[in-house]
């Protein structure tokens, strides 16, 4: 396993001193490394992604029994340290003493034999005492204790206390420690016998498959070590989506022979679940920013063999006028800070900052000022980010109601049975722990106006190179 080990140790520093994104880390290394033992890519994978969801615990550990702060060690060291804690207590399948042995060996091969000794003593005085680790006791800091227990930044731990309560904060903390099934979504026209055809099929490699509470085509599946060989993938007969995904085309209210936008598109997840909707009427347009989001849309497309969905390339912060009033639906699901994923994507944690939070505000309405101008006199705007932020779901719904002539309408009638009440005011917060999905967030708004002349002046505006859009009554259409 030295090799394995020596390679998380790169991959951590790589993803916590550089930045860069575990899960996009992961896969490099794995496709680089496909021909090892599927037994040694799993104990990387695993050994990689929970260091870096328990982070923030770890290094609380390591300042217990260091003399040396862990921000003040040396990049190999610091990451060689917390990869080593991990396993010592994370990780019960492998012996305390290979842990410490290994972590001095590679210390020493990457050029570090005069920190060998302080390595050593540091692992073996956590080994011999982890029983005996001290956190934070609740009742004198709880901010600072779900932070440690949970690896959750302080500041968000208590943003999240403060919108969420302490109650819902909890379960959705714990929920993004807990390893969850993958879920999947059947094409939606597959028959009984076809359905039960695949499952079985895909049962047969040793997947655990179960059908997900909330819609009837959703399927969770366990124990798939690689998603993209089994049966039915490469035919187009089910899509990696998860269920909060999959609710934003229910909510839409898509109906046959729509014109549906999708504004900012990529993998195309959305796009083509809308598109089967239609059931090979109307027409989606789905779009992102750049070539290579739009090849993954097309790919999509291709498996799926989506004929009614024409995919391009655009900047959703550029007003488009050919787009004015030209559809029925535009699917919104905007860059957010993905704080409902954490349990997908662990360094979301790191990389969000508060300060950072304003600024995506101020860039999803940039977004949503276009989006606005293109949904049709009584068509719907479907606006949903997969975060658990206000300012950036809530907040920006309200607003959206305040500026333009949109109402929310309520969402009870596309939901599952459970959802209906929390849903009956056009918005539904889905909260990891809490709802069986990621977390995530869906707003309905209906555009009020009857025509495009009712109720509005419209003056083209040079500088800003757009049609602004003044509303002088309000309409209820």
């Amino acid at each position: 396993m030295e090799n394995i080990r020596e390679l998380a140790v790169d991959m951590l520093s790589e993803i916590m001193e550089e930045g860069s994104y575990c899960h996009l880390v992961i896969r490099s290394v794995l496709q680089k490394y496909n021909y090892r033992d599927s037994r040694d890519k799993a104990f990387l994978k695993r050994l990689v992604e929970g260091t870096v969801e328990r982070c923030i615990q770890i290094d609380y550990v390591l300042d217990q029994f260091s003399k040396v702060p862990t921000v003040k060690m040396k990049p190999f060291i610091r990451n060689l340290l917390r990869s080593s804690v991990y396993q010592l207590l994370f990780m019960d399948s492998v012996p305390d003493r290979a842990v410490c042995n290994e972590a001095v060996k590679l210390a020493g091969k990457r050029g570090f034999r005069q920190l060998s000794g302080f390595v050593n003593g540091v692992l073996r005085n956590i080994a011999r005492n982890k029983e005996q680790i001290c956190f934070p006791e609740e009742e004198k800091d709880l901010i600072k204790a779900l932070s440690v227990k949970f690896s959750m930044p302080a500041w968000l731990v208590e943003k999240l206390l403060k919108e969420q309560g302490e109650e819902k904060t909890r379960r959705m903390l714990e929920a993004f420690l807990q390893t969850k099934p993958v879920t999947i979504r059947l094409k939606e026209d597959l028959s009984a016998s076809e359905k039960e055809r695949l499952i079985s099929a895909i049962e047969k490699t040793g997947c655990k498959m179960s059908a997900h509470p909330y819609l009837p085509y959703a399927y969770c599946i366990e124990g798939a070590e690689g998603l993209l060989a089994l049966p039915g993938f490469e035919e187009g007969l089910f899509q990696v989506q998860d269920v909060s995904s999959m609710l934003v085309c229910e909510c839409a209210g898509i109906r046959e022979g729509d014109r549906i936008l999708d504004l900012c598109a990529a993998p195309g997840g959305k796009s083509i679940h809308a598109a089967q909707k239609l059931k090979g009427t109307g027409l989606v347009v789905s779009r992102d920013i750049s070539e290579e989001k739009t090849a993954l849309i097309r790919e999509n497309q291709q498996r799926m063999k989506i004929q009614n969905m024409e995919v391009s390339e655009g900047d959703a912060r550029i007003f488009s006028e050919k787009d004015e009033e030209a559809y029925d639906v535009v699917l919104a699901d905007l860059p957010c800070s993905g704080l409902g994923i954490m349990g997908k994507k662990p360094d979301i944690r790191y990389h969000a900052k508060k300060e950072g939070l304003e600024s995506l505000k101020a860039l999803q309405r940039e977004i949503l000022k276009n989006a606005v101008s293109y949904v049709k006199p009584g068509g719907i705007l479907l606006y949903s980010t997969c975060t658990i932020n206000r300012g950036e779901n809530e907040e920006n719904a309200v607003w959206l109601t305040r500026q333009f002539p949109f109402r929310l309408e309520s969402l009870s009638p596309y939901l599952p049975e459970v959802l209906k009440e929390e849903g009956k005011d056009g918005m539904l917060q889905l909260i990891p722990g809490v709802h069986e999905t990621d977390g995530f967030f869906i707003a309905r708004l209906k555009n009020r106006r009857i025509n495009r002349h009712d109720g509005t002046v419209r003056s083209f505006n040079g500088e800003k190179n757009r049609y602004q859009v003044t509303y002088t009554s309000g309409a209820d259409g």
